[in-house]
């Protein structure tokens, strides 16, 4: 139910994945019911095609995340994750409040022992074809030296075990290539980070960095990130307004990547786009499959617990 053109978008959305997925997987509907299956009639679906999880209550986008996701027991997010912690589902995919989807994921799954703050990501498409990936993009937006080193080992990890990079490059974001350079978290950062063996530190990156192949996995705070996330859209959405196109800057179309996983807790949990599209839900569901089958949660709690 969560998402602006929910649910329409969202079961859409789910039908599309229903064809991609691996054989024997199974896509959970939670919301609505009545909602849900006349969604499905007017897509001449069955039914039966989805387990549908009935979650009469709604967290609109402009509620406060934790006092909506405790008086809201009926959400589908209450819900997801309630599934999630017990067991019934192996994961969970929102394009709904994301303050909801982050404290759903903090009071219920909790956080990796060990992991300070969780983190959040984005995708950085390379000039070369590649991918990169830089984080965090918005849920730490003050951080301390010792939370940039762990979202390198994070950002390692899912690179790694989701993206398939051998050994990823990682780069600490910085106003300057050299040692020494940057404000005082960059500097204490780096010192930390430049004789670890947990992951393939290459140094600083400077802005003009990110989308070259000097760096697989990007560090920085969620203040920075956010500000590097948006700019990228406004950038993307200019090349359209401008009738440009372009195969490289059409991969900047947060359309085809979907959602990204919240690193550092006990599960696969997905967070969306609000204005989610059904091929945005599409991807966001293939890309919940692929956490699930890499077993990342469970890479990363073995990175931080040995």
């Amino acid at each position: 139910m969560g998402g602006d053109f929910a649910p329409s978008a969202t079961v859409k959305g789910a039908l599309l994945a229903l064809h991609e997925l691996p054989q024997g997987s199974q896509i959970v509907l939670i919301g609505d019911e009545s909602q849900i299956k006349a969604e499905l009639q007017r897509e001449n679906a069955a039914a039966d095609a989805f387990d549908i999880v009935h979650a009469p209550d709604l967290i609109g986008m402009g509620e406060h995340p934790t006092k909506a996701f405790v008086k809201k027991p009926q959400s589908s997010i209450s819900v997801g994750f309630h599934l999630l912690k017990n067991g019934l589902i192996d994961g969970f995919a929102s394009a709904g409040n994301s303050g909801a989807m982050l404290v759903g994921a903090f009071y219920t799954v909790k956080s990796i022992t060990g992991v300070i703050r969780p983190s959040i990501t984005s995708i950085l498409p390379k000039e070369n074809g590649g991918v990169g990936l830089i984080l965090d993009v918005g849920i730490n937006a003050d951080c301390k030296p010792d939370v940039l080193n762990q979202f390198a080992i994070l950002g390692s990890l899912y690179a790694e075990h989701v993206h398939g990079i051998t050994n990823p490059k990682v780069a600490l974001l910085n106003i300057g290539e050299e040692e020494g350079k940057g404000n005082l978290l960059t500097q204490s950062a780096y010192s930390l980070m430049k004789d670890s063996e947990e992951f393939n530190f290459v140094g600083n990156v400077e802005g003009r960095d990110l989308f070259n192949d000097s760096a697989d996995v990007i560090v920085c705070d969620g203040f920075t990130g956010n500000i590097v996330l948006k700019q990228a859209e406004a950038f993307y959405a200019l090349t359209k307004k401008r009738g440009l196109q372009d195969e490289y800057f059409d991969r900047f179309n947060y359309e085809n990547y979907g959602g990204t996983p919240i690193l550092g807790v006990n599960g696969a949990v997905m967070i969306g786009h609000g204005i989610s599209n059904d091929k945005a839900i599409k991807n966001m569901l293939l890309h919940t499959a692929e956490v699930i089958e890499a077993k990342l949660s469970e890479k990363i709690k073995t990175a931080f617990q040995g």
